[in-house]
């Protein structure tokens, strides 16, 4: 990975985690599940192993989940009775990795039932991801609660797409907080 790749990474998720640090520590499942770094690394290392666009799967997941109202894991909600699923907006369509989040998530509840958001696996499995890729790492900040409702209009217009122009896109980025910096 270039370096300014990597620094481009690392101020990305600087932002997206960085969303209500007054609540959010990197410690805070030390006590709860002591080991959930290692559980997350464990199963992306052996999703890598088997897939080498395992680490840009998880990446763009937590992407496409930060970008639409926040790191709250409303992107994983599906259809149900009041919930339309952002999964189901244009920028969304194609998405995949859920089998991988899923390994993740049954790894983390088996050793730590009902302790660990989504929000935060995904958020953890993406530092990893670039991690084991060669990329920087970094202090993920935990302790997000996951959304309960999804926003399928906001991922329909919010999410950057390939085909806007450039002013287009700055939009978008500033609209989170980024600039073209």
């Amino acid at each position: 990975m270039s370096p300014f790749k990597a620094a481009a990474l690392v101020m990305f998720v600087g932002m997206i985690s960085g969303t209500s640090l007054a609540q959010l520590s990197p410690t805070f499942y030390d006590q709860t599940c002591p080991n959930l770094s290692t559980i997350v690394r464990d199963v992306v290392t052996q999703a890598q192993a088997g897939d080498v666009r395992a680490g840009a799967k998880l990446i763009r997941f937590h992407f496409h989940d930060c970008f639409v109202n926040g790191c709250d894991g409303s992107v994983l909600l599906e259809n149900a009775d009041g919930i339309e699923s952002e999964l189901d907006a244009p920028g969304n369509q194609g998405i995949q990795g859920f089998e991988i989040v899923d390994n993740i998530k049954a790894a983390v509840e088996a050793a730590c039932p009902a302790t660990v958001s989504c929000a935060d696996v995904l958020a953890i499995a993406s530092r990893e991801s670039a991690v084991l890729t060669g990329g920087p790492s970094w202090e993920v900040q935990l302790g997000r609660r996951d959304s309960r409702t999804a926003n399928r209009s906001g991922a329909t217009n919010g999410l950057p797409s390939p085909f806007e122009t450039l002013p287009e896109l700055q939009v978008k980025f500033a609209a989170v907080g980024l600039d073209s910096t």
